[in-house]
């Protein structure tokens, strides 16, 4: 089924780019990113292939979190802009054909913001409920924090009261109490304001800690009930703008993800990363064995006509793999992240894919190949399409958030302030500027640059992908995963060798007989189908084919 049968439904196949306002363009020299530098880029992504631009916290914030501790929801950060300048950017991207969806942080604020400020003054203030609070001291909750490195607890006593406040994550954001009426009310003002202002969408951040019903004192009580306000949100927005998108941070196995999905008919989150397809992925990069994902992409669930999974390979927070098995994550640990400064929480990865893959252009761009063949819509972080590195000599998860590498000049281009200004230092070494940037790969032919834009032009021409299903084909070579994209009657077969040999492929293909497969990331070479339905495949190392299955003298992008 297409988007003609149920409407403008964008997000089932488009390109997404995520992208930190602080650290993509500076466009005034004081050594931040601002949102008139990021509009000065818009024609790069244009010219990428980007449809839309997924936009980091961009709100006042106490800069304890790299913006995601927000005290106006209504606002700007002054170091980014102004709310002029988001109307600028949203009018210059809609005339590149770029959507343009903002970050959305629904669980909690910061404790500076007005409404904690009020809270805390007394029990009586009206704002108190905005919150969560236990008047006695709570169970251990030390085995539920995010941060154990900064927390032991995700409760905090605040002094004045005598009471304690619920915080899922730092101990300066305490949690939103969503059940109260007047919260739900502000959350609605919010996401009208910004839809408003232009932006097509929403990326909610930490989805299930924002609706999970837990037993602390004085949380979601009553008849509050938190999947059918999802749904509500959902319609609200839809109110607003007829096809507005929510995109959800749902890092749970793939039966609770399903339940953030709603009924089927318009009651939940529109799309969500495929955090369980991700983990596998690494999984088996690790083992050079397709079999880990090839399970993952049996067990994800099929979805309704209006709901989309987002593929990536690595977003802007650590690469978690806390889906994975304590010896399964020792695995992918001890190939792409042996170090300790590596490594974070024990549960995940502070590193890019380049570095992770011993810089090895086979097996990243087999990685990208991969991903863009995935039925969903596939998702870039800054510096993807470039390759670039991390640099940990930045703390935690902000290792991955330096400097965009526009060329090989000073700072990388980013900014031409002192590089002791800048908001993080910019990458050093292999991976640095002089030797990853944008100038250079763009009049490369060759680069993975170059590379990763074919992919999203070939993406773009074969819009089916993000309409498919997945089935994902038996053989008995471990290192391959072979599945097919399947959209009605159209159907790509995508096949990526994920071993260092040579590997010998045999499939076989239900209803392609007289059918040729037409490679359509490569060369254009057509290779006949034999007798029922029998294929045979040799694929070099790291080698990814996207091949249609189309009758004799049909076009492949019709």
């Amino acid at each position: 089924m297409r988007s003609s049968d149920v409407g403008d439904v964008w997000w089932k196949s488009a390109v997404v780019y995520c992208a930190d306002v602080q650290t993509f363009q500076d466009s005034d020299g004081d050594g931040c990113g601002d949102l008139r530098g990021l509009t000065d880029r818009l024609e790069y992504l244009a010219d990428l292939g980007v449809t839309v631009l997924w936009l980091m916290p961009l709100y006042p914030t106490a800069g304890r979190d790299d913006g995601y501790d927000i005290t106006d929801f209504l606002g700007v950060d002054p170091r980014l802009g102004t709310l002029g300048d988001v109307v600028e950017l949203v009018r210059a991207a809609d005339a590149c054909g770029i959507r343009v969806i903002v970050d959305f942080v629904m669980n909690h604020t910061s404790d500076r913001h007005p409404w904690f400020r009020a809270a805390r003054r007394s029990t009586e203030d009206p704002h108190r409920d905005w919150y969560v609070w236990s008047t006695r001291e709570p169970r251990s909750t030390k085995d539920e924090v995010v941060f154990p490195d900064a927390e032991d607890s995700i409760w905090e006593l605040d002094e004045k009261t005598g009471e304690y406040y619920l915080h899922h994550f730092y101990k300066t954001q305490p949690d939103l109490n969503v059940a109260h009426p007047q919260v739900r009310e502000e959350i609605a003002r919010t996401l009208g304001f910004w839809l408003q202002l232009g932006v097509s969408g929403f990326r909610i951040d930490a989805v299930p800690f924002l609706f999970q019903t837990d037993d602390y004192p004085g949380a979601h009580e009553g008849s509050f009930d938190p999947m059918r306000y999802l749904g509500d949100v959902r319609k609200y927005v839809t109110r607003r703008l007829g096809n507005a998108a929510l995109l959800g941070e749902v890092n749970l196995p793939y039966a609770g993800q399903k339940e953030f999905f709603g009924g089927g008919d318009g009651d939940g989150l529109n799309m969500q990363f495929d955090f369980n397809g991700m983990q596998a992925m690494y999984l088996s990069l690790a083992r050079g064995d397709a079999g880990p994902l090839a399970a993952a992409l049996t067990e994800r669930p099929a979805l309704d006509v209006t709901s989309q999974w987002a593929n990536f390979v690595r977003n802007h927070d650590e690469l978690t793999l806390d889906k994975l098995t304590p010896a399964e994550r020792r695995e992918v640990f001890a190939a792409f992240g042996p170090e300790k400064d590596m490594q974070l929480y024990d549960r995940g990865l502070r590193r890019r894919l380049p570095p992770m893959l011993g810089g090895d252009p086979r097996r990243v761009r087999c990685v990208y190949s991969l991903m863009f063949s995935l039925p969903g819509t596939p998702t870039l972080f800054y510096g993807e399409e470039i390759g670039m590195g991390e640099n940990l000599d930045v703390p935690g998860r902000l290792a991955v958030r330096t400097p965009m590498q526009w060329n090989a000049g000073e700072n990388g281009g980013f900014s031409t302030a002192p590089r002791r200004r800048l908001t993080r230092p910019v990458v050093r070494g292999p991976y640095g500027p002089e030797h990853v940037n944008v100038r250079d790969q763009r009049r490369d032919p060759g680069s993975l640059w170059s590379f990763v834009r074919t992919l999203i032009r070939r993406y773009r021409q074969m819009p089916e992908l993000g309409w498919s299903s997945p089935q994902v084909l038996e053989h008995d070579t471990p290192a391959v995963l072979a599945h097919l994209a399947c959209c009605d009657d159209w159907r790509m077969l995508a096949v990526h060798n994920l071993g260092p040999e040579t590997a010998a492929v045999s499939l076989r293909l239900e209803d392609a007989d007289g059918l040729v497969l037409h490679d359509v990331l490569g060369d254009g070479a057509e290779h006949p189908v034999g007798d029922g339905g029998a294929v045979e495949l040799v694929l070099e190392p790291y080698e990814g084919r996207w091949l249609r299955l189309l009758r004799p003298g049909q076009e492949p992008f019709a």
